[in-house]
Formats: C-alpha cells, sequence, structure tokens
C-alpha cells in the first residue's frame, strides 16, 4: 500500500509544481511590467527593478498556490481516474480515505509552507522591498532631473538636462532659481552629477556660467570651471519609512503599539490582516479537497468529468472570492475574523461530504466482457 500511496503522490507533485512554477511565472511577468516605471521614469539599474520584482514574490507565490493546487489537481485526477487507475485501488481494497489521503497530505504540507512564507518570509522581503522604493523615491539624482525635460522639483526651482547617461552624468544642464525677494539666478553648465560634499547632497557642476539678477535690478555674470549647487533644501531629511500591514510581522499586527496614532487608527485592518495571514494557507487544503470532490465525488465516467470540473471550478471562484471580501469587511468590524476561517474551513467540509456520500464498488463488473464474448463465438 506504501507503494500506491507513493505512487498516487507523485501524480500529483509534479503537476502541481508546473502549475505553481508556470502560474508564477505569469504573474513574475505582469509584476515586472508594472515595475518598469523604476526604470523609465525613475532611471533606476536593472538590478535595482530585478531587487524590487523578486521581493514581491512572496506575496504573489501565497496568491498562486491555491490555484495551482486546484488546477493540477484536477489535471492529475482526471487522467488517473480516466485511466482507471484509482478504480483498480478502489477494487484493490483501499479505502476512499486511503486513496485521497496522498493528496490531502500534499496539500497540508503546501498549507504548512505557505504559512510559514505568511509568517516569516514575506514580512521579510516586504520591508526589505519598503526600504528599497524608500531609496528610489529619495533619490535626488532621479527625481531631480529628467532627460529632454523641464521638471521643478521644489517651488521656484526648474532644472533641464540634454541628456543623462547610465552613470548618472548630467548633459547640458540648465537650473533656474526664483528667490523669495524676487531675484533670480540661472545656472549652465556642459556636465553635472548628483553627489555628497561633507554629508551634505549636492549637485557638481562643471565649465558652465551663474547669471543672478538682483530684486534690485543689478546682473551679476560670472563663469566657473567647476560650482557646487546645495541639494539639501530639496532632501527631506524628515521623511521615514512607512511599514504597511503587509510588511508587518505578526505579533505586530495582533498587538500593535497603542501610543501611536497610525496604529490605534488602523487596530482594525492590522487585526484582519493578521488573520489573513492565518487563514490563507487553509485555501490549500480547501482547493484540493474541491478537485478531489470534482473527480471522485460521483460515478464513474469514461466521457470524462466536464460538467462537474465546472461546476467546482466556479465554487473554488466564489469561494475565493468571498475571502477577499470577508478581509475587506473585517477592517470594519473585529468579529467577522472569524469568518476568515470558517469559509476554507467549510469548503473543506462541504467537499468531503461529497467525496464520502459516493459508495465505493469493489465488484469487477464481468458481464459485459461475457456478453462480447457470446457474440464473438455466434
Amino acid at each position: 500500500m506504501r507503494l500506491i500511496d507513493r505512487y498516487l503522490l507523485r501524480q500529483l507533485l509534479g503537476p502541481v509544481v508546473l502549475a505553481t512554477l508556470a502560474l508564477t511565472a505569469v504573474a513574475l511577468l505582469s509584476q515586472s511590467l508594472a515595475g518598469l516605471d523604476l526604470i523609465v521614469n525613475q532611471r533606476q539599474s536593472a538590478l535595482v527593478f530585478l531587487k524590487v520584482t523578486l521581493l514581491y514574490m512572496p506575496q504573489l507565490i501565497n496568491l498562486i498556490l491555491p490555484i495551482a493546487v486546484f488546477v493540477a489537481a484536477l489535471v492529475a485526477l482526471n487522467r488517473l481516474h480516466t485511466e482507471q487507475e484509482i478504480v483498480v485501488c478502489f477494487a484493490g481494497g483501499m479505502s476512499r480515505w486511503r486513496v485521497i489521503s496522498p493528496a490531502m497530505r500534499l496539500a497540508c504540507t503546501i498549507a504548512f509552507l505557505a504559512l510559514l512564507m505568511n509568517i516569516f518570509v514575506q514580512p521579510l522581503c516586504f520591508r526589505a522591498l519598503r526600504q528599497e522604493l524608500f531609496e528610489v523615491r529619495t533619490d535626488l539624482a532621479a527625481t531631480l532631473v529628467r532627460e529632454g525635460e523641464f521638471t521643478e522639483p521644489a517651488p521656484g526651482l526648474t532644472v533641464y538636462a540634454q541628456s543623462v547617461d547610465g552613470q548618472g552624468n548630467l548633459r547640458n544642464l540648465f537650473i533656474h532659481q526664483i528667490k523669495p525677494d524676487g531675484g533670480t539666478t540661472t545656472y549652465t553648465a556642459e556636465k553635472g552629477r548628483v553627489g555628497r560634499a561633507q554629508g551634505r547632497p549636492v549637485l557638481f557642476m562643471t565649465n558652465g556660467s551663474n547669471q543672478e539678477f538682483s530684486g534690485r535690478g543689478v546682473l551679476n555674470y560670472l563663469t566657473f570651471n567647476e560650482y557646487v549647487f546645495d541639494l539639501a533644501p530639496l532632501a527631506n531629511s524628515d521623511e521615514l519609512i512607512h511599514y504597511k500591514p503587509s510588511d508587518r510581522y505578526l505579533h505586530e499586527l495582533f498587538f500593535p503599539d497603542l501610543q501611536q496614532d497610525w496604529e490605534r487608527r488602523n487596530r482594525l485592518e492590522l487585526l484582519a490582516e493578521g488573520n489573513a495571514r492565518l487563514a490563507s494557507p487553509l485555501y490549500n487544503i480547501a482547493f484540493m479537497a474541491l478537485a478531489l470532490a470534482a473527480i471522485i465525488g460521483g460515478g464513474f465516467s469514461r466521457l470524462g468529468y466536464g460538467r462537474r470540473i465546472v461546476v467546482i471550478g466556479g465554487i473554488a471562484a466564489l469561494v475565493r472570492l468571498a475571502g477577499f471580501l470577508i478581509q475587506s469587511a473585517c477592517e470594519d468590524s473585529a468579529w467577522l475574523n472569524i469568518a476568515q476561517y470558517a469559509v476554507p474551513v467549510l469548503c473543506i467540509w462541504g467537499a468531503m461530504a461529497a467525496i464520502f456520500r459516493q459508495k465505493v464498488s469493489r465488484r469487477i463488473d464481468i458481464t459485459r466482457p461475457r456478453a462480447a464474448l457470446a457474440g464473438a463465438k455466434a
């Protein structure tokens, strides 16, 4: 029997892995398209783009896993049942629970791995992601200048650069600054580069000129080989990284610091996120049970199980949609968090009831072979 269990487990494990990889690749492609803004508008390197994309993966995988389990289980179980391998298992004396136990053990293992990702891996990756996005957002070299465009990074300040190369070097730079007293200062330079001097962000300009028009109508003009333009007023040094509920660890979600105003106002949202982290892995077990109900929950059919698969697929979609809606509703009412666990548990119960409702026939029908033999003799 253990040999049969291993065989059934292998038949399910392969499609689950392939389905997970395929759906993850599709999700990764969509996420990478959304993240192209980092390269196009923020002028970040391909390494930053790849890092940000990969840091999204734990959450994407957790969303994909139940769908991958459901699709792969349907494909594998449908093939096993159509080729009568499951029928042979029943005829050999295996109970219905013994036949589905490899699939359920696989689903429980996947659910456990998903739980570990929810509790430890996702907040760790999302904190690193938030740090990376914070550095991109506060990158003066990216926000100060856009190639071939006039930008206004601050009130009264206009910046233009004809071109920006991959190393951040600015060509044919133009800066126009309006002072509070009504005077203006215009800088032009052949080259420029954002850097730091004495711990302050600055713009190094070379081979340029400076035209200053004071409020009294006096014009001053000078040329320079190198000039340092202070960027410290543009840098928001008071800005801090704010961790969203998806970035927080489980203890921070269930036991927030109520002395902080934001956490006190968003306590229900944090609680809903924490319960969702614990409840969402159950959908892997629920979707495996639904796939088993679609194939084993009814009688054998040589014509396939297309109708049952469509019905069960619709039920799976409604169940997952209900989970998302309930999680959103829990942000307004704490007691609804019980429903986050009730939805997948009731789904598992209903699917298992459908599986065990059908009686197993252990008799092999030999009427048809005898009739065919009699016809051949005649």
